[in-house]
């Protein structure tokens, strides 16, 4: 009887760790993909910057100029208000396309967020 209560004990102790060491591994993994999906845009010297990024990727503009700006998409698909410096707008890109964005307070400011499809894991 005391061979039987200690095999168990043995492998009640084998199990829960076995569960402890699982879980967070487990755990980590949707941070890790959240982390995956973001991407950020620094405004400056009175330009942005053109990126590629999978569909569900979360854009953030942060404008490191003196001088406010804003992030227009073409369509108007998504307008932030006048940035000032280190102000940030951010916006999620669910489709793959090319988005076409400018300045409306500098027009001759232009650049695109090409979105593909997402990676299936």
């Amino acid at each position: 009887m005391k061979y039987l209560l200690a095999s168990l004990a043995v492998i009640s102790a084998i199990a829960l760790t076995t569960a402890c060491t699982q879980a967070p591994a487990q755990a980590q993994a949707p941070a890790a993909a959240a982390q995956a999906a973001e991407r950020v845009i620094e405004i400056k010297n009175y330009m942005f910057m053109e990126v590629t990024v999978p569909a569900g990727t979360k854009v953030t503009w942060i404008n490191r100029d003196e001088v406010p700006h804003t992030v227009i998409e073409r369509n108007k698909l998504f307008h932030s208000a006048a940035l000032d410096t280190d102000d940030k707008f951010s916006y999620v890109f669910s489709k793959p396309g090319t988005y076409d964005y400018f300045c409306s307070l500098h027009p001759y400011m232009v650049a695109k967020v090409i979105v593909t499809p997402a990676k299936s894991s």
